[in-house]
Formats: C-alpha cells, structure tokens, sequence
C-alpha cells in the first residue's frame, strides 16, 4: 500500500469518523452538500482543509464535498436540488440566474482571475493585436464568457476575425500546435504546458485581469429562495466560518493543504508536488486571506464583473444588470459573528 492511498484512506477515515460522532449526539449534524467545478484540486483547498481538520464538525456540519468534472454542471446540480451549495464562476452563474435559475453569491472567495490565454511566441503571437487571423483554444461550459467580453472588447469577431476552437480541459492544442494560443489557468493548465517541456521564454502570457477583462472566478453559490429559511441561513453560515478557516491555513501551509488533497482525491493522480505548486498560485488569488474579509464580496468588484458581462459586444452574456439581488452580505455577516 502506497504512502498516498494510506493518505487517502487517512482522509476518508477523517471524514467518516466525524459523520459518526456527529451521528451519535442528540442534536445531529446538519448536512451540507456543496459542489465542486472540477476534480479535486488545490483550487478547492480550503474546504478539503476544514474537512480534513474537523472545522466543519466543530460548527456541528456534516459536509458532503462532490468532486465535479467535465460532464458535472454545478448550476444543474444545484437546479435540482442535489446540493446546497456550489462553487462556480460569477459570469456562468449571472448567467445562469437571467436564464431562470436564481442562483446568489454568499460568498467570494478568489478576489482575483487566474485566467490567461497561454500563446507560442512561434505563432506570431506577441501582443493582442496578433490575435486576428489565429485559432484560439477556448473553453465552454460556462467559462467562455469572459473570453467574448475580451474578443468584444477588441473588436473581434468570433470565428471571422479569430477561428475558436472548444478546446477541452487540457493543453493539447498548443502542444500540437493545432492554436497558436489557448486558455488556462496560471495555477493549473499554464505549468502543464511547462511540464510538457515548453520553456518559459518560448511563450506569451495575456492575463484576463491585466487586459481589463476578468470577472469573478470562484464563488459560492446558493439558491435564491432556500435563503428565505433562517435555519438555513444560521447553517450556511457556520459552513463559510469553518471553510474560512481552512482557506486561511491553506494559503499559510501550501504542503499541508497539498497533502490533504492528494488525500482527497479517489483517482490517486494528484501529485504533491504539482498540488503544492497549485496551492501557491491559488493563494496569488485570494488577497484577502488571514484577514476578516476573507470571502467578502466587494460590491465594486461585483459590478465591474457585471458591466463586463453586459458589454460584450454582439453577444453580450446577460442583457440586465441584476443588481445586488444577485447577491448577499447576510451570510458572510453571521458568519463573522
């Protein structure tokens, strides 16, 4: 048996044990389910921290984390009711609300973008004017918003002035020199490409929020009308006091929240190594952390992550701006009680 699936065993046992100790006092756990936008990684450090810590138990939780993946839409899960809470990106969810799924940021937790667009220097891509005329890898699913906003903003057309390619989540297209550029995350796809055996030198890198064209990235979600329980409200609360503080010990100890999810993940490809790395580059995201703001949503952000969206050309993500119903401070209030 391997260092890791003893890790893994350890985690679960972590888990499992808490469910039953919760299960065996008068007053049961309240359980809480909140799902993931993808497979267990360091970009979701915090609640496998405050898992794996007992923070959620001591709050009296029983919390469920669903891994995601590419065939899991974290908006149709919370749609029917198979979560209480989910971890999606502000475009996809604004979006997801104008189109009849009332979804509300409780809380904020990246404060910055960790999107990029990663391009060959061989392509002929040096600044974004060079974008017309080449094929752009571009992910789907919800995460193509920001990305019209930026095209948009350019005055490029979308397969006129640049051919898109749906590209899936991994690097291959730049590998294979299929696009010259193609999307990623600066704490995880980019060092995939580095991993490869690219150097460095030999790429260009055009981050979303220096081009004026970044909107919020991961946030937690709830249904707009569970929030009309006060019972639900007071356990929701108590979920974001204890994932604060695994988010503050991940950022402070990126090996520990490292080894906590490679324990996390049933697959066993997590690595430490490229987990750790991970922590740290997520921890570049959240500025707020060690602080009493730490997932405060910032109205100022929020409605430049709006006026984005409205503003994208043609094909602008939502047509009304939803205003602060698309949001709350309640639960984040209680939580810092």
């Amino acid at each position: 048996m391997t260092g890791f699936t003893i890790k893994r065993l350890a985690f679960a046992a972590v888990v499992a044990l808490g469910s039953l100790a919760a299960s065996g006092v008068a007053n049961a756990a309240d359980k809480v389910v909140v799902q993931m936008k993808w497979v267990p990684q360091a970009q979701f450090a915090g609640y496998y921290v405050a898992a794996a810590k007992g923070y959620y138990k001591a709050e009296g939780l029983d919390v469920v984390i669903k891994p995601g993946g590419p065939d899991v839409s974290p908006v149709q899960v919370l749609a029917g009711n198979q979560a209480d809470a989910i971890v999606n990106w502000m475009p996809d969810a604004l979006a997801a609300r104008e189109a009849g799924v009332p979804l509300v940021n409780i809380a904020q937790i990246f404060d910055k973008s960790g999107l990029m667009l990663t391009c060959k220097k061989s392509s002929g891509v040096a600044t974004p004017k060079d974008f017309k005329g080449k094929t752009l890898g571009v992910w789907f699913g919800g995460n193509e918003y920001p990305f019209l906003n930026w095209m948009a903003k350019l005055g490029l057309k979308p397969d006129v002035d640049v051919k898109v390619l749906k590209q899936g989540f991994n690097v291959d297209p730049l590998l294979q020199n299929q696009a010259a550029c193609i999307s990623t995350m600066i704490y995880n796809e980019y060092w995939q490409v580095i991993d490869a055996g690219v150097k460095p030198a030999d790429l260009v890198t055009f981050f979303y929020e220096k081009e004026g064209a970044a909107s919020l990235e991961d946030g937690l979600y709830v249904l707009e009308g569970k929030l009309k329980d006060p019972a639900f409200t007071a356990k929701m609360a108590k979920f974001l006091k204890a994932s604060f503080k695994g988010w503050n010990d991940a950022v402070k100890n990126p090996e520990e929240a490292a080894k906590i999810v490679v324990a996390a993940d049933p697959s066993g490809s997590a690595t430490l190594a490229v987990q750790k790395r991970q922590m740290e580059n997520v921890a570049t995201l959240i500025s707020n952390a060690g602080t009493a703001k730490i997932g405060y949503l910032d109205p100022a952000a929020y409605e430049r992550t709006v006026k984005v969206l409205l503003t994208a050309g043609s094909a602008p993500v939502i047509k009304k701006d939803p205003g602060k119903a698309a949001y709350t401070h309640a639960v984040f209030d209680a939580a810092s009680k």
